[in-house]
């Protein structure tokens, strides 16, 4: 059973848990507004989900509070910043900024991150540019290793994420946002929380048999997409973020999950592109609402009922919930609950 709560109650709840937690207070409502901001659309795994796990890491003292974000090298189309071991998201929203900003003046702007953590969904970051007639693109080294490179067995790579936002002017934004594993490792704790059973294809174990039980998940690996092919996307997306940042990777990756103390010295790369250096911004919003023309108009195979574009269930989502409420899953509130509790905060 799922209870619903609007976003801005979400919002208050998580900000004033991390205001407890020592976060200076416009910036746990920065950070509250992009975790309600994923679940409000549907990247349930992403949002007040990892509240708990945030809360257990700053009280360990493996997350900094009050960092201070430095530019450790800049050219007019680049930078590199050092997150000071604080929040993703901050980090993040920082970085995506700065790039939003350069790509004004150069066209095109890449901003890499370090010494940062887990920032929420990539599609977060990748829609800030959209939003202001940019293509945004988004890399991360994820929170901890769940896959081998193909055909081994040691944990040297993880689901490390890739997103693309493209605007579009009547229909929603091309938003495209994927793992490099057929699943990320956020749905498999979401599935051990609600009691549920993975499909076959997620997991297999250390002799290659299918592993469908999400709480037996430290047993085995995640499947890359595509086989090989998502095996090396996921090994250049982590150099791209980790390695070129001086940012954690391969052997180096802190699990997230179950070390609360290391500094993660996760990396992220935030690409703005701004449209009009290439064309007009208004005429390539229109070319792409030709594109989902063309595509949902595509003749069909038996059995399939609609042609869906990436972002098409992020934007039908984000309209249910806008309308009807974010479900709450009983397991979740009573997590959520029990925070609350702990933290001395009023509970959701």
């Amino acid at each position: 059973m799922s209870e619903t709560t609007d976003i801005v109650r979400l919002r208050a709840f998580i900000a004033r848990s991390l205001v407890v937690c020592d976060m200076p207070g416009p910036d746990a409502e920065r950070v509250a507004g992009l975790m309600a901001q994923a679940d409000l659309m549907g990247q349930d795994g992403h949002g007040v989900f990892r509240l708990p796990m945030y809360v257990r890491r700053i009280r360990a003292g493996g997350m900094n509070m009050r960092p201070r974000l430095a530019r450790i090298s800049e050219r007019p189309a680049t930078a590199l910043i050092d997150g000071d071991n604080g929040m993703g998201h901050l980090v993040m929203h920082h970085a995506t900024e700065l790039a939003m900003e350069k790509a004004r003046g150069t066209g095109v702007a890449w901003v890499g991150a370090r010494h940062s953590n887990h920032a929420g969904p990539a599609s977060l970051y990748a829609m800030m540019p959209a939003r202001e007639n940019m293509i945004g693109l988004y890399l991360a080294v994820g929170s901890a290793n769940h896959m081998p490179p193909w055909g081994g067995t040691d944990m040297l790579l993880s689901t490390n994420p890739i997103a693309v936002a493209l605007p579009s002017r009547d229909f929603p934004p091309i938003v495209l946002d994927m793992a490099t594993t057929v699943a990320a490792y956020g749905k498999v704790k979401t599935a051990a929380q609600r009691g549920e059973t993975m499909p076959e294809g997620w997991m297999i174990d250390r002799k290659g048999r299918p592993l469908t039980d999400p709480s037996r998940s430290s047993e085995g690996f995640l499947l890359p997409i595509g086989g090989p092919k998502g095996y090396g996307l996921s090994l250049i997306f982590g150099i791209l973020a980790g390695v070129l940042n001086g940012a954690a990777f391969g052997k180096d990756v802190v699990d997230f999950n179950s070390d609360f103390n290391s500094v993660t010295n996760t990396g992220h790369v935030i690409l703005a592109l701004d449209i009009a250096a290439f064309a007009d911004p208004d005429q390539f919003r229109a070319e792409i609402d030709a594109v989902w023309r063309q595509m949902k108009a595509s003749a069909r195979l038996p059995g399939v009922e609609e042609i869906r574009l990436p972002g098409e269930r992020l934007h039908k989502v984000t309209q249910a919930r806008t309308e009807g409420g974010i479900p709450i899953p009983a397991q979740l509130r009573a997590v959520l609950d029990a925070v609350a509790e702990e933290l001395g905060v009023a509970p959701l």
